[in-house]
């Protein structure tokens, strides 16, 4: 079967892509914003891509036109397909009934930590030998790639909250029918498509109506949102993590060891590969996953030493003359925070030069902009990259704005930071999307 997929460069069709072509499929897709590591990740795999989205792509004659949910109507390609009537069907939907039907589904679930949480799931099941398959919203290390189809009966996929496409306004995840599900965290996001948080709390909630009543729910007991959605209605096993009581991780202690417990009892220590408080509790909500489908905790505790993380998750780009500079995903103000502690209780009192695209829908809509300043306490210098918002970027950042250097055009950024760092700077780049390229223009400049 032929199978070409429109936004195929996003992480999730990506993703979509690799389980096609491991099924026996021809795959080719096209993509108006092509950059690594998915496009580099696509071609090692032999997946034609086409730049843009000409109507001529229709002549291809594909037998399926898999649509991601960034095509909107009036992309000239999606408009011939409609006119034609050429058979088309969203990502969700063909993984759904292609790759997911008949599988223990283990999905990952929340605002943030889902690509982590989901690769970590997928590493520790995988090391205790059960061979899942995945998709991840990003690259593990581990692996090399986004997705694997295997022949286990385990399938772990990161289930993300946005839209399905054009023509299925549900969230993605109520397509997967997860017999074990994390939710690990929940807030408002995605302003683009949700009015407000209790409309994304009415998606989880049709996705914990799908969770089977031999199924398990492993939900953070911390938040408010999701003990609201918990209270629409279970038919579940549920169990808690990060909250009073259930699952708990400890604070690192002198020699670097977590400790890791479930209702009081210790069930083992691990120093982990992963800094922060956020993936602390990443992991914490994997080995309880991981348990429910049949992973002894002490066994996948121990696993976590090895995890390699994920690209473009405080990834390390290069350093030179003693400059680090890190690649990461972090764009909603929750996650800079974390990102930046994290590196903070990594680094100590290393200079931390925060560069930030605030590239997200929600971001550029402005929702988020008065939380940016308290996002960024713990980076020393900032740089914001404000060509094209629809809001005063300076204006926003003014308690910060004695650290914090506004800019439209990255070539100006990276003569400033080039300018200003020095040995033991950790400079880390902040963006859902590639930033023009910044990371390696900074390397270039740091170097010359």
């Amino acid at each position: 079967m032929h199978i070409h997929i429109l936004g195929i460069c996003g992480t999730f069709m990506g993703g979509i892509a690799l389980l096609a072509r491991a099924a026996g499929h021809r795959v080719t897709g096209c993509d108006a914003n092509v950059y690594p590591p998915m496009s580099t990740q696509l071609e090692a795999q032999g997946i034609g891509l086409i730049e843009g989205y000409d109507p001529g792509q229709a002549d291809l004659a594909a037998d399926v036109n898999v649509i991601g949910n960034a095509i909107s109507r009036g992309n000239p390609l999606l408009e011939a397909i409609l006119d034609r009537g050429l058979p088309y069907v969203s990502g969700p939907q063909w993984l759904a009934e292609n790759v997911l039907q008949g599988k223990w589904v283990v999905a990952v679930a929340g605002t943030h930590g889902k690509t982590t949480t989901t690769a970590i799931l997928a590493w520790l099941l995988d090391q205790a030998g059960l061979n899942p398959g995945f998709l991840v919203g990003g690259v593990p290390v581990d692996f090399g790639v986004s997705a694997r189809l295997s022949d286990s009966q385990f399938f772990v996929i990161e289930a993300d909250e946005y839209d399905t496409a054009f023509c299925d306004k549900r969230s993605k995840f109520v397509h997967y029918r997860p017999r074990t599900a994390i939710l690990n965290n929940l807030e408002f996001d995605h302003a683009d498509i949700f009015p407000d948080l209790a409309a994304i709390e009415t998606q989880f909630h049709h996705l914990v109506r799908t969770v089977p009543r031999a199924g398990r729910i492993i939900m953070n007991g911390a938040q408010e949102s999701l003990d609201r959605v918990i209270e629409r209605g279970l038919w579940s096993e549920i169990e808690r993590f990060g909250g009073a009581g259930g699952w708990q991780v400890g604070i690192p202690e002198a020699d670097g060891e977590c400790a890791f417990s479930l209702d009081g009892r210790e069930l083992g220590r691990v120093v982990l590969p992963l800094a922060g408080a956020h993936n602390r509790l990443n992991a914490l909500a994997a080995v309880a996953a991981a348990r429910h489908v049949g992973v002894a905790p002490s066994q996948a505790i121990e696993s976590l030493a090895a995890f390699g993380g994920i690209k473009r998750r405080l990834e390390l780009r290069g350093t030179v003359r003693g400059v680090a500079v890190f690649d990461d995903f972090a764009h909603h103000p929750t996650a800079i925070a974390a990102t930046l502690e994290g590196l903070r209780q990594r680094v100590g009192s290393h200079r931390i030069l925060a560069l930030l695209e605030p590239r997200s829908n929600t971001m550029k809509l402005g929702v988020m902009k008065s939380r940016l300043p308290q996002s960024l306490v713990q980076a020393d210098r900032v740089w914001c990259y404000a060509a094209n918002l629809g809001w005063d970027a300076r204006d926003a950042l003014a308690p910060v704005i004695q650290k914090t250097s506004v800019l439209d055009r990255i070539e100006d950024i990276v003569a400033e930071v080039a300018r200003e760092a020095r040995a033991g700077d950790q400079i880390v780049v902040m963006s859902n999307g590639g930033f023009g390229g910044i990371h390696e223009k900074l390397l270039a400049a740091l170097a010359s």
